[in-house]
């Protein structure tokens, strides 16, 4: 008798599923996630002209900054680039100011539903961007080693499948890339494998995950509390502030202090929101099923969400704060929506991003393909793990760029990558994780599907300077100049005289906002700039003669680069050598103070450069920043 019970349920489950809706549908791009990183691909690709679909798993747009809860966000505060400023500039009207450091860990934080209505108003205006919701990716459709769409399923049972021509993964944990059967690794790594001296050993212990809240003051005689979660032990959450009990030595901050951590801007301004994200003994919670198919990881993640239930209810019921409960105006009723994963799967790509390159990048050329920024520190969150976590020495970093070719696998075609599974390090990912650097690596991404489209290439035969230059003309930064705004004229040829290793910036490790200076009213050394042209041209006018390490001046600049555009291949125009007069240089350069005997400044310098250039989109370089002749 059971065995026929389960012979009729295995019977009627196989029916159902062959009788089960299945829709199909076809477009140019198809973004697999409406994550921070999909989201900006998806409407990026759009704006480039390529047809599009996201397919997204919850009802709302943005990932980590929405339907995960994460709206304070870190890093890039100095940093004005593409959709990342576009998206702070939309929060500054939406709000009335441009004060949005509500919070104390964070100068931008904001309502996820704002957000979400952001996002979702900028798809809307794009006549080639479908969304859909409510659909979870299932597998990756495959002919040969390349992706030719997804398949998706929903709690309905039914199935959506999508053929397109590129595919982007938005997934938080690398998904697609896995479907795909594209290499990927997965935890901490041996420094013989990652090149780092900072990396100890090979696991699979990934960062704390955590299912954020947002809270709502909902005035002092509110009695908000929650029904005591599942699971429930006081003691995970004692030493979470300096009010709770402690075993141990307690932790500084009061109550009040750890919820204004994440205090939200608000639109009404009667009730205080608080997003709660607070990993020191609060809801941060260790837990790998990366492997696991998107649909049945949710069961699992209800240990996470269990934690979070769990530090509401001692807030509220052992702290005495009952007035503050769960917003019913956020996300699920307070809850997010999905979990902030900080790791996932990282793809082996045609680049891999290690610290090595971030600590030092003018030691290697990948800087000259970037195509995002970041200046958050190294930061992996590993107190719950319930072994010994090795005890890795994150080191300081400057600020940093993404290079392109992380976005790209190694051995499959059809498809880019443009979250956190972008080819890095385990230890880089601390740094590259963060929702400012995603989602301007995701507006790159939907630049190279598009271009990939427009162009019919594999993203693996892109042009990097095409890529770059698309991104230039929307205010994208491709090297994290802090000091030269991007309103400012000079701005284009800084970053294409820095992208091209014309001009080096100078990075500095600067506690949680690190910082690379361009110092453009600067002066420039004849050897600082006679040792750029020869690494950018591969020709030595010197031929190994003493450099001179006097200030640089407009004339000496002037014979410097004329002597370098003679050579054969050089990416200087020869015949512009003799022509900066002073009408030129106030005409046509727009600069002040012709005079062939000053010192020139890094800025004129950069501007003087692109001048004498034969275009920067011609001044190609491939995906590890090696000239192309």
């Amino acid at each position: 008798m059971k065995r026929s019970l389960i012979f009729c349920t295995l019977f009627l489950f196989f029916v159902l599923q062959l009788c089960a809706q299945v829709t199909v549908m076809n477009t140019q791009v198809l973004v697999v996630g409406g994550s921070t990183g999909g989201t900006a691909a998806g409407i990026q690709s759009a704006r480039s002209g390529a047809t599009t679909l996201i397919v997204e798993q919850t009802t709302m747009l943005g990932g980590m900054l929405t339907a995960a809860a994460v709206s304070c966000t870190d890093g890039n505060d100095g940093l004005k680039s593409g959709m990342w400023q576009q998206l702070r500039e939309a929060l500054y009207k939406h709000y009335g100011t441009t004060n949005l450091a509500s919070g104390w860990v964070s100068n931008t934080c904001f309502e996820p539903h704002v957000a979400d209505s952001i996002f979702k108003a900028w798809a809307a205006a794009e006549k080639k961007l479908t969304v859909v919701y409510n659909w979870y990716f299932d597998k990756a459709l495959m002919k040969a080693n390349k992706v030719t769409g997804a398949e998706f399923i929903n709690k309905k049972g039914e199935r959506l499948v999508v053929h397109a021509t590129i595919v982007v993964d938005g997934t938080d944990l690398g998904d697609v890339f896995a479907s795909a059967g594209a290499g990927y690794d997965l935890g901490m790594e041996d420094p013989t494998y990652s090149g780092e001296e900072e990396a100890i050993e090979k696991n699979d212990i990934i960062q704390d995950l955590t299912w954020s809240a947002i809270l709502k003051d909902y005035g002092k005689d509110a009695d908000k509390t929650i029904k005591q979660p599942a699971g429930y032990d006081a003691s995970k959450y004692y030493c979470s502030t300096s009010d709770a009990p402690c075993t141990d030595k307690p932790y500084q901050l009061d109550t009040r202090k750890v919820l204004n951590y994440g205090k939200l801007t608000v639109t009404d301004t009667l009730h205080s929101k608080f997003m709660l994200n607070w990993p020191v003994h609060g809801n941060d919670a260790y837990l790998n099923v990366v492997e696991r198919k998107p649909v049945e990881r949710e069961i699992a993640y209800l240990t996470a969400s269990n934690q979070t239930l769990g530090f509401i209810y001692f807030l509220q019921h052992q702290l005495g704060f009952k007035n503050i409960g769960l917003a019913d105006d956020e996300v699920n009723n307070g809850m997010a929506w999905m979990l902030y994963n900080r790791e996932g799967r990282r793809v082996k790509g045609l680049v891999r991003l290690n610290i090595n390159h971030i600590k030092k990048p003018y030691q290697y050329d990948l800087y000259k393909t970037g195509i995002a920024v970041g200046d958050y520190p190294v930061d992996h969150h590993h107190g719950q793990y319930p072994g010994k976590v090795p005890a890795i020495q994150f080191p300081k970093v400057p600020s940093f760029t993404i290079p392109l070719g992380a976005l790209i696998p190694s051995k499959i075609e059809g498809l880019v990558i443009c979250e956190k599974g972008i080819s890095v390090s385990n230890i880089a990912n601390g740094t590259t994780r963060l929702q400012p650097v995603v989602l301007l690596t995701g507006q790159a991404a939907g630049v190279l599907a598009a271009q990939c489209i427009a162009k019919k290439i594999q993203p693996g035969k892109i042009d990097v300077r095409a890529v770059q230059n698309e991104l230039l003309k929307m205010k994208c930064y491709l090297l994290p100049f802090c000091d030269v705004d991007p309103n400012e004229a000079s701005w284009n040829p800084i970053q294409q005289a820095g992208a091209l290793g014309l001009i080096r910036g100078v990075g500095k490790s600067i506690d949680w906002e690190n910082k690379t200076f361009f110092y453009p009213d600067s002066t420039i050394t004849n050897a600082e700039l006679e040792n750029n042209l020869n690494g950018a041209s591969g020709k030595s006018v010197k031929d190994n003669q003493r450099l001179s390490n006097d200030w640089l001046t407009i004339q000496q600049a002037k014979k410097m680069i004329g002597q370098h555009a003679a050579y054969p291949g050089s990416i200087f125009y020869l015949a512009n050598h003799k022509k900066i007069n002073e009408v030129i240089w106030k005409d046509q350069l727009h600069l002040t103070n012709y005079n062939e005997q000053r010192f020139i400044t890094r800025r004129e310098l950069a501007v003087l450069l692109m001048y004498y250039a034969k275009g920067f989109i011609d001044c190609r370089v491939d995906l590890f920043g090696k000239r192309l002749r």
